[in-house]
């Protein structure tokens, strides 16, 4: 599903490199549930990122369902980005003057789903991620862990093949994070690719690998 070669980011300072990552290679089957950990500063952020099509790399080449990512127009990064990928962020990055309900839907606006099925759809995921009680408040009528329950479910009622999480219980306490982490467990068994970012050792164990990086270099490359 995913394949990085060679893949490098640096900012330029002057004549100056600053190197973000280096010689990342990867190769990522449909279906997998990958970790992403290493310390602060070490690139984590910037390869999920890139994996999500976000930021461009300097050098290398990505491979997206066996299409080249790295020679797409901006208009097929969108386009990919509203059927194939689902984001969820540590900072949630819902839309205060919209409803739960409408934070929910408005992805599938986006992709010009009829309103029937957009019912429908919300619906669905209101029930699954019980959450029906809510549908009508704001996001500052909620707590944090019932906001990233609302981002989750935001990214997943398209059905993305791909979801990615960067630090997505950094701001939980603990039983909130069990939850989301049991979700996305739950959209793994049903088939979904995951990526996550942690830094939360029992979270990584969700995972089927855990990639370690380390100053921009992958140290490790291991199954859970």
């Amino acid at each position: 599903m995913i394949q990085l070669k060679n893949i490098e980011r640096y900012y330029r300072s002057g004549l100056q490199k600053s190197w973000v990552l280096r010689d990342i290679n990867l190769n990522l089957d449909q279906g997998e549930f990958l970790t992403i950990m290493g310390p602060s500063g070490s690139g984590k952020s910037t390869l999920l990122n890139i994996i999500g099509m976000l930021d461009q790399p300097n050098n290398g080449e990505y491979m997206f369902l066996d299409e080249p990512v790295h020679k797409f127009r901006e208009s097929k990064l969108t386009d990919l980005h509203k059927h194939y990928i689902g984001f969820v962020f540590q900072a949630y990055h819902l839309i205060d003057e919209l409803t739960v309900y409408e934070n929910i839907e408005t992805p599938l606006l986006y992709r010009g789903i009829k309103s029937k099925e957009r019912k429908s759809l919300v619906a669905d995921v209101l029930d699954r991620f019980n959450i029906v009680a809510k549908k009508d408040l704001f996001p500052s009528q909620l707590s944090g862990g019932q906001q990233q329950l609302v981002g989750v479910a935001r990214a997943v009622i398209g059905k993305p093949k791909l979801l990615l999480a960067d630090e997505p219980t950094g701001n939980l306490h603990t039983s909130q994070g069990e939850i989301i982490m049991d979700l996305f467990k739950e959209l793994h068994k049903d088939g979904m690719t995951i990526i996550q970012v942690t830094h939360n050792e029992k979270n990584a164990q969700y995972g089927t690998r855990i990639l370690q990086i380390e100053d921009g270099f992958v140290r490790k490359d291991t199954p859970t």
